[in-house]
């Protein structure tokens, strides 16, 4: 009896033994099937992904091409356009109707600017988003540049009866700028604070070394911004008035992504009732040894 006890149970581990290397052969099989089928969906998804990723390129080189192409038609006939204004302006008589005439003409003249920078921005804010804003910065006077601004809008703020002066501590200041384009954030610096100071207020541009950088700042005697859209004015779309519809609202963006560029900051601090002050620093030259 003992013996047959022991030869069933040799026989019993046999069979448990070859059930434990079938389930283990199947397990490897399962395993084996399932990587093999995760590989071939992961190989799927990347050719899915691949595509869709060549199809949204081609899509934005489409569109780039469409709005470059489109922006410099669009600005062809808007420079025909203000020059028929200014040929009709120049050839009005001097009565009423001339007078009327020359109003309707000089309107017709500040449409095409703001149509001209409206069409500027929208490929400006495109080409941020891409990362590949174009800039062509060179070692340059930061003199002549604050100069060439504030002449440029000092009319404006004299015609809405403010002050702009301009504090220069250094005459020899040098920075590694891309002059039309930080000259593009000044006036948007500048054109903003003229706009949104009433008249008999000041507006100033300082201009001093700060460290090894270049700081420019732009003050106001305007409204002010509270604290909790001190950041927000920075965004793409913002307005501080949503009735003021003489732009997107895409100044600041683009201004706070061109001076980033450049490697300098742009930021404002301000206190409601009191005014503004948007600072914008850029990397400078070292300063001459005395």
């Amino acid at each position: 009896m003992a013996r047959d006890r022991l030869q069933e149970d040799a026989v019993l581990h046999a069979e448990r033994a070859t059930a434990d290397l079938e389930r283990q052969d199947e397990r490897a099989a399962r395993a084996r099937a399932l990587a093999a089928l995760l590989s071939l969906e992961r190989a799927e998804t990347d050719a899915r992904l691949l595509v869709e990723r060549t199809r949204a390129d081609e899509g934005l080189a489409t569109r780039d091409q469409f709005m470059g192409m489109v922006s410099h038609d669009l600005r062809t006939l808007l420079g025909g356009i203000a020059l028929q204004a200014a040929l009709l302006k120049r050839e009005t008589v001097e009565d009423e109707r001339g007078a009327r005439t020359r109003q309707a003409a000089e309107r017709i003249q500040r449409f095409t600017v703001r149509m001209s920078r409206l069409m500027g921005d929208l490929v400006d804010v495109a080409s941020l988003e891409e990362g590949r804003i174009r800039i062509t910065p060179a070692l340059q006077d930061v003199a002549a540049l604050v100069r060439e601004s504030v002449e440029t809008f000092q009319p404006l703020a004299s015609s809405q009866g403010l002050s702009l002066d301009v504090e220069l501590r250094d005459d020899a200041l040098r920075a590694k700028f891309d002059h039309e384009r930080i000259l593009q954030v000044l006036a948007n610096l500048l054109s903003n604070a003229i706009k949104f100071t009433p008249s008999g207020g000041r507006v100033s541009l300082r201009v001093e070394r700060a460290g090894q950088d270049v700081r420019f700042s732009v003050t106001d005697t305007g409204p002010g911004i509270p604290s909790h859209q001190q950041e927000a004015v920075f965004e793409r779309l913002w307005q501080a008035r949503r009735e003021d519809r003489r732009g997107l609202g895409l100044g600041l963006y683009i201004s706070k992504g061109i001076v980033e560029a450049h490697g300098g900051r742009l930021w404002v601090e301000s206190q409601p009732g009191v005014g503004s002050t948007f600072v914008m620093t850029l990397p400078g030259a070292a300063a001459p040894v005395m």
